[in-house]
């Protein structure tokens, strides 16, 4: 089994699956992450930290923050530039931001948070972030209180995020502050392409022998086979249920 740390730099050498098959983040839960410092004068000041391809970056955009987008892998910036334009991208980590100190309002990690250092990550984020400034994690998960979702996480292993979250959710330390979450139910659908992709995007299936690769795309694809409909167009999709679950703590 490859390291953790292996996984969690993994996912440049799949960032077009990363792109095409993971979810994008409601914004509704944006909204929700940076509401202790909405201003009505100006832009908020936002870094995606873990941005990948661009998936929270675009919802924050849509919020009307001004964003700069970090992340350790410069092939998921660059594919997060062919997706978002006009965002400021530079190579770096959740424990090293190359970004002034209190400069921003917000710093929000969308599907990393489980990858970090907490208390190097928490620290840095009170270096960049202003006093009463949001520390906001994210994660959509699929809602496995469905019986086939249940099997397909079975089938394709569980992710480090997801037993983070089982474990009693997310946490961090100072300078920032207790944490509150928030969570939202919704539903995406999905063709196959698609669907592979999300699998195909996962680390622990980036990171594994061709043979165990091959199988577990085996086994999800019979998944999908079994859960799958025509839609308006004809096209076989699949409906998959999610909960996002967001947190925000204030820097002290």
């Amino acid at each position: 089994m490859s390291s953790r740390e292996e996984m969690s730099v993994s996912f440049g050498a799949v960032a077009g699956a990363y792109e095409s098959g993971r979810p994008d983040y409601p914004r509704e839960a944006v909204d929700w992450m940076l509401a202790p410092v909405r201003q009505h004068d100006r832009a908020l000041r936002v870094a995606d930290v873990g941005a990948g391809t661009g998936k929270l970056t675009r919802t924050i955009v849509e919020a009307g923050a001004d964003v700069v987008a970090i992340d350790p892998d410069s092939s998921m910036l660059a594919e997060l530039r062919e997706h978002v334009h006009g965002v400021p991208t530079f190579v770096g980590t959740a424990e090293r931001m190359p970004l002034p100190d209190a400069s921003l309002d917000a710093v929000l990690l969308g599907q990393a948070w489980h990858w970090v250092d907490v208390a190097a990550a928490s620290a840095e984020a009170g270096r960049v972030l202003r006093s009463g400034g949001v520390l906001g994690l994210v994660w959509n998960i699929r809602d496995e209180a469905v019986p086939w979702i249940a099997e397909l996480t079975r089938v394709m292993h569980g992710s480090h995020a997801e037993t983070m979250l089982a474990d009693g959710g997310a946490q961090v330390s100072a300078p920032i502050g207790p944490l509150e979450e928030h969570r939202w139910h919704w539903t995406r659908t999905l063709g196959r392409a698609a669907f592979l992709d999300m699998v195909s995007s996962r680390s622990y299936i980036i990171t594994a022998g061709a043979e165990e690769r091959a199988q577990i795309l085996a086994a999800v694809g019979d998944l999908f086979d079994a859960q799958r409909r025509r839609d308006e167009s004809g096209a076989e999709v699949v409906e998959i249920p999610y909960v996002t679950r967001a947190y925000r703590g204030i820097r002290g």
